[in-house]
């Protein structure tokens, strides 16, 4: 007898499912980002700081940190995958 979920199965599914998390992680991460004058800076009424990428507040500061991060765990997910 087979068993009603074969190991790779399982694993594609819940991979499957990690994926639309992080998708809509990650659209949500980069919609929080400013814009020129708007965005998460714009909306607590923080003035726009400089540093490398364009965000000075520690706010900011994290939230590329998050994005970066989502971002490279998504990459990893689509190219693990592939591979199945």
């Amino acid at each position: 007898m087979t068993p009603a979920l074969r190991y790779p199965d399982a694993m594609e599914n819940i991979l499957s499912a990690l994926q639309v998390v992080l998708s809509v992680s990650l659209i949500f991460l980069v919609l929080m980002h400013s814009g020129k004058d708007a965005g998460l800076s714009g909306a607590f009424g923080v003035g726009t700081g400089a540093g490398p990428f364009g965000g000075g507040s520690l706010v900011e500061r994290n939230l590329n940190r998050w994005t970066i991060a989502f971002a490279i765990v998504w990459v990893l997910n689509t190219l693990v995958l592939l591979k199945i």
